[in-house]
């Protein structure tokens, strides 16, 4: 495409570069200004008026064989800039969609986001930091040039539509995740999906407590409700003694993670195994090295006996699990400094 262009610049140049020096020539040869750049234009185009002027000279004729030769091959080079423009960007677009749907057709086990909408990008995010496949299904322009900007796979079409459903390989996926903002149109593609595929895993969002019942009825196995999920609530999965209960249950740790990724926040685990640098020392030697990346929220003990909020001067021990609540990536950094290779396990992410 960029040659394309260049192509057409260098045309357009040499052009008015033939122009200029052919007005320059025929006032040299005594015509007048005007009856030159006539001259010139009725050459170059070959409209068939006629000489404004006799050619009665040698040079005149050899000149206007030059403008002739010159015009013409300039023109040409333009047209054919403009042609490879529009051929290369109807083969790139022909080649692109060959090649996507050979991605989609090897799909399998795979997500299908429908709607690249907040939570949509943020589930996006999740699956292609964990590898996960997943397509994106979405209907709107603006949308669509965004996932395809952050370079994940994309498909132009409506949920709602069991055409494009199955265009995305809804009977090979594993899951559907279907997060626009519209709780009927969210209940609409989740009947629909369950028709497609009875065996397929479907994750609704509903934006009203009312909604949930409805989705799951319509065949969703998991329905999410951001709206009911608060600050408070997040405090006191933090704070209160039944957090590390809740957080061990996959459904609210799922919710919450959701809704901490919003703020840049994640709930991970670290895992202390032999020969870790962090074995045997306390969770406040822990907190101090972290330098404010996280915070311990909890201990996991080899027993499975959970310490909510353990105390600074609790020592580490082979089996033993913190549960961190930090900055994305700022956990993996410390268990990547603070271990030796393969002894310290880092289990991130939501689970």
């Amino acid at each position: 495409m960029n040659r394309a262009f260049q192509r057409i610049w260098t045309g357009i140049a040499l052009f008015a570069l033939t122009v200029i020096v052919a007005v320059v020539g025929y006032i040299l040869l005594g015509w007048p200004i005007l009856d030159a750049f006539y001259m010139v234009v009725i050459t170059i185009f070959g409209v068939g008026y006629g000489e404004v002027q006799p050619l009665e000279t040698p040079a005149e004729r050899l000149f206007t064989i030059f403008v002739i030769v010159a015009g013409t091959s300039s023109v040409v080079y333009i047209v054919g800039g403009f042609v490879q423009m529009v051929t290369e960007g109807e083969l790139n677009r022909a080649f692109d969609t060959q090649r996507k749907s050979r991605t989609i057709a090897k799909l399998n086990d795979h997500v299908i986001i429908c709607g690249f909408g907040r939570i949509g990008r943020v589930l996006a995010q999740q699956l292609n930091e964990a590898k996960q496949a997943f397509i994106v299904l979405d209907n709107n322009p603006e949308r669509v040039a965004m996932a395809e900007a952050r370079g994940y796979l994309v498909h132009t079409g409506s949920a709602t539509d069991e055409v494009f459903l199955q265009e995305v390989g809804i009977e090979r996926a594993r899951f559907l995740a279907t997060v626009l903002p519209d709780d009927a149109t969210n209940v609409f593609i989740t009947l629909t999906a369950h028709e497609l595929n009875p065996r397929l895993l479907i994750l609704a969002r509903g934006e009203s407590v009312t909604t949930e019942k409805k989705l799951r009825l319509a065949g969703a196995d998991h329905v999410v409700l951001p709206s009911s999920v608060s600050g408070h609530r997040m405090a006191n999965l933090i704070t209160q003694p039944t957090a590390l209960d809740i957080l061990d249950r996959n459904d609210e740790r799922h919710a919450l993670n959701e809704l901490l990724t919003q703020i840049n926040l994640q709930i991970d685990e670290l895992e202390i195994k032999k020969n870790s640098r962090l074995l045997g020392r306390t969770i406040g030697e822990v907190e101090v090295r972290a330098k404010g990346a996280f915070i311990v929220v909890g201990l996991r003990q080899k027993d499975g006996k959970t310490v909510n909020r353990p105390s600074v001067s609790l020592s580490l021990n082979v089996g033993d699990t913190l549960i961190l609540l930090g900055h994305q990536g700022d956990i993996s950094k410390f268990a990547n400094r603070y271990q030796y290779q393969s002894e310290l396990s880092y289990q991130g992410g939501p689970t």
